[in-house]
């Protein structure tokens, strides 16, 4: 069965025809989520029909659109519920209609990490592990879990998938979810700037020289022992330490899988993780191991179209 996916990120929207645990073809295109979904929408329409009409593909072999997004997200009703300072008119948007009247076919809709769980689970890292936990490092830091089976939802839909603002500093920073000391407030893509500019010595640090300052760009000057680098790598691995080990206290799993594009850099980010949740999580049954996610680019897109297929069964 073939899905034509999208996992709509705030920096990046990937686009792909989807065949189990194959992408056929692909897409890439700038998010520009702080202009609003609505004029990307438009904009995305020609390349989905491009794909949807590619000669490779007759359009019966696509059976369904799956969609993953940032946010809360009713995967029942296929709505968002609420998101955070990305695609701000995307609540309420009515999917199924939409995919309907553009496109006669049928439509999925997910949180971004639940569905990058739900395609590691079933095709990378978390392969044959039924209790697992996921958080995404990217612009911001996504979250969600996997309990004997089955993806967390929860009534209201937010169950594990606001790992990334669990209050890990309750003196910390306002996070612009309106929490203080949120995971994501504390060490994110969104936030490095201005931490790295409130510190004393960034005049004289590499960073004060950076175009953009960024994760990649961090990470290759602390390499190079520049100083404020070192220490803002250091309080990012033991934000993100701290929200594995509040995911690991929460949902109790066996695996902990770290993914997103920062996991270009996860010789030094898996390690540390590893070691602060060995040292410090509260798992007397056992260990929980930490692994790489194994498709840190497209996980959510090989996971909305599983979900997709097994809502097409009636597996869901």
């Amino acid at each position: 069965m073939k899905i034509l996916a999208l996992d709509m990120g705030g920096t990046r929207i990937k686009i792909g025809v989807v065949e189990q645990e194959r992408i056929l073809e692909s897409r890439v295109v700038e998010a520009l989520s702080d202009h609003g979904f609505l004029p990307r929408l438009t904009a995305l329409e020609p390349m989905l029909n491009e794909l949807l009409h590619d000669p490779r593909f007759s359009r019966g072999d696509i059976r369904g659109i799956g969609l993953s997004v940032p946010g809360i997200v009713d995967s029942k009703g296929a709505r968002v519920l609420s998101i955070n300072q990305k695609y701000n008119d995307i609540v309420g948007f009515d999917f199924r209609k939409w995919s309907d009247g553009t496109f006669g076919l049928p439509l999925f809709l997910e949180n971004d990490a639940r569905a990058a769980l739900a395609g590691e689970w079933q095709f990378g890292s978390g392969k044959g592990c039924d209790n697992l936990v996921m958080v995404t490092l990217g612009t911001g830091v996504g979250a969600a879990a996997l309990m004997e089976g089955e993806l967390l939802r929860g009534k209201h839909f937010q169950a594990g998938c606001l790992g990334g603002h669990f209050t890990i500093a309750y003196e910390g920073q306002t996070c612009n979810c309106g929490n203080i000391g949120c995971v994501e407030s504390e060490a994110s893509s969104w936030r490095l700037a201005s931490l790295a500019v409130a510190e004393k010595d960034f005049a004289t640090s590499g960073l004060s020289k950076a175009p953009t300052i960024d994760y990649e760009v961090l990470f290759r000057l602390a390499a190079n022992n520049d100083p404020l680098s070192q220490r803002l790598v250091h309080r990012s691995l033991l934000a993100w330490s701290a929200g594995v080990i509040n995911l690991i206290h929460a949902y109790d799993p066996e695996r902990a899988i770290i993914g997103g594009g920062m996991m270009r850099s996860a010789e030094r980010i898996i390690p540390f993780i590893a070691d602060q949740v060995a040292r410090r999580a509260w798992t007397p049954w056992g260990k929980v191991h930490v692994v790489k996610a194994q498709d840190i680019d497209n996980a959510a897109l090989l996971g909305v179209a599983h979900l997709l297929s097994e809502s097409l069964r009636g597996s869901l």
